[in-house]
């Protein structure tokens, strides 16, 4: 499989709202460089590259003092990628890792020297789904030694199936991009309704990122923001927000990150509401120093 075209944009924009001093970009990718960083053999999809000094320039750009990176299923369960882009970025960048189920206490023990505070599973079809939905409470138990907590990415068919599994996980549980719900199918759709219910359980978290993903329009997606700023508005304290740089398998080109980052504006309008969004979840969700 040959690598595709760059994913990110080229020349994204300065966006106009001002963030919070210690604002976190709590999901975003790096890719390559692939002679130092190769794919994994059975990567089902090789982005093109998206080496670590991008991402810094557009940190830099959008305003953003800290980062969690989440490592891709392109590099498979090599996390190398993942921890040298947070090493370059000492106490500003954390990592969350892919990891088979059967690792070890000792190399969960050394990622989390590195920077690492979570572990992704994936349940989406274009992705490797890495371990069985019923075996995630016992693999959470470990990981709460650690701190850590599980990062769940899944089709928004999934959330009423899983839920009962993930409510009873002894560990934070965070779920990707709104659940991946489909705005155009309206507020009161049941992958919506079924993602509002899990997240009554207090362990629950949920990123609103992925608006570009959510919504069947072009920029600036004004259909998915309504639900992001009800998840923002009911669970403040359980939110985060990324940009999902370099957005890899998007429908269309790639969006401009300035425009989603001005979406903030429209998903957290008040001022406590962004500050617990970029600032106060992350640094406590990811083990910040304040």
């Amino acid at each position: 499989m040959a690598l595709s075209d760059i994913t990110y944009h080229p020349a994204p924009s300065k966006p106009k709202i001002v963030l919070p001093i210690g604002a976190c970009d709590a999901h975003c990718h790096v890719f390559g460089p692939t002679d130092r960083f190769p794919y994994a053999q059975d990567a089902r999809f090789r982005p093109g590259e998206a080496p670590k000094e991008k991402l810094f320039a557009l940190h830099d750009l959008l305003g953003f003092e800290r980062c969690v990176v989440v490592h891709s299923g392109c590099h498979g369960y090599d996390n190398s990628v993942t921890a040298d882009a947070i090493a370059a970025r000492p106490g500003r960048y954390r990592g969350i890792a892919l990891l088979p189920p059967e690792l070890s206490d000792a190399e969960i023990r050394a990622l989390d020297g590195q920077g690492f505070r979570g572990a992704r599973f994936n349940y989406m079809a274009h992705l490797k789904a890495g371990i069985a939905i019923s075996d995630l409470p016992a693999f959470a138990t470990r990981l709460k030694d650690f701190n850590w907590h599980l990062l769940i990415h899944m089709d928004n068919k999934y959330i009423a199936e899983m839920a009962p599994t993930l409510s009873r996980i002894s560990v934070p549980v965070v779920i990707d991009h709104m659940g991946r719900i489909d705005a155009s199918e309206g507020p009161d759709q049941a992958p919506f309704a079924a993602l509002m219910r899990l997240l009554e359980h207090e362990h629950i978290w949920v990123k609103v990122s992925g608006s570009e993903r959510a919504s069947r329009q072009e920029a600036p997606y004004a259909d998915a923001v309504p639900f992001a700023r009800r998840l923002v508005e009911t669970f403040p304290d359980r939110v985060l927000w990324g940009t999902d740089w370099p957005h890899p398998n998007f429908r269309s080109s790639p969006p401009d990150d300035g425009v989603l980052t001005d979406l903030l504006a429209e998903i957290a309008p008040s001022e406590a509401h962004l500050r617990a969004l970029l600032v106060d979840n992350p640094m406590n969700l990811y083990r910040f120093d304040k």
